[in-house]
């Protein structure tokens, strides 16, 4: 009889390159992938943080490169890809990770506010991975995550720009996905929610200043290491979505069975 293969002999000096790599969902990666033996490329727009998080790891210095850059410059990725690809050689597992969220009604917020967040979010991950796509085409491998959010599949007061942008998420990348299956290229939308991040912190106010304030049910959110335990487990699975997050599901199922009723819910829902 053969034996599983375990997570570890599986991530084992595979690339994973994972934006948004300085704090939160992000950071946990590095060290969830790293511990199982991966290689590393760690981006964001912190260099210092990005350094601090490559120290942390658990695998060889060797393993880890960072690669700072701005989602925004979406210009930008054909030659950060190339870098990126450089690095090793190749790229087995692209994490688009990096993201902004948001604090403030409709009514409130400025258009460059709508179209910064939709910049980041959404304009800057599909930019970076049609630029590292023709590689995974090429050599007709790859797994391409996305960290979306529960915001993806539902909506609430004081986030639409950040709902906006996941929900387009899901829509390119579930077209992504019909079109590469037959390249051998797999794709994953994690749906997070809750979990104990800098998140609402770093968070936009209507007038594009930074929101700098903990959401309660931030705080008392999942741990990020449990959260990217999960998500390396679906990618080791090959899921194609993931929501994380047991009582979320619920409101998951209630949005898809139940629309009306989620509606009145949402309305009278507490969300800061």
């Amino acid at each position: 009889m053969r034996m599983k293969r375990s997570a570890e002999m599986e991530f084992a000096d595979k690339v994973v390159w994972i934006t948004g790599a300085s704090s939160g969902i992000g950071e946990a990666l590095a060290y969830g992938f790293s511990t199982k033996g991966a290689r590393l490329i760690l981006s964001s727009r912190n260099e210092s943080e990005l350094l601090r998080v490559k120290q942390n790891c658990k695998g060889a210095p060797e393993k880890s490169v960072i690669l700072p850059f701005d989602l925004e410059r979406t210009g930008a990725m054909p030659d950060i890809a190339t870098k990126g690809i450089a690095a090793f050689g190749a790229i087995d597992i692209l994490v688009n990770n990096g993201g902004i969220s948001q604090r403030s009604l409709v009514r409130d917020t400025v258009m460059d506010v709508d179209e910064r967040i939709m910049r980041i979010n959404y304009l800057g991950q599909v930019a970076l991975t049609k630029a590292v796509l023709p590689h995974m085409i090429e050599k007709q491998s790859g797994h391409i995550v996305v960290v979306s959010s529960i915001m993806g599949v539902m909506a609430t007061p004081l986030r639409s720009a950040y709902c906006a942008s996941k929900h387009a998420l899901h829509g390119f990348f579930d077209a992504l996905r019909a079109e590469v299956w037959k390249d051998n290229i797999s794709v994953t939308i994690v749906c997070p929610a809750s979990i104990k991040t800098g998140i609402s912190i770093n968070a936009l106010t209507g007038s594009g200043q930074q929101h700098g304030k903990m959401d309660p049910r931030q705080a008392a959110g999942m741990p990020p290491d449990v959260c990217a335990e999960q998500i390396i487990h679906a990618v080791k699975k090959g899921r194609e979505q993931l929501v994380i997050g047991p009582p979320i599901k619920h409101v998951v199922l209630l949005k898809r069975f139940a629309p009306g009723l989620f509606s009145m819910i949402i309305r009278r829902a507490k969300v800061t």
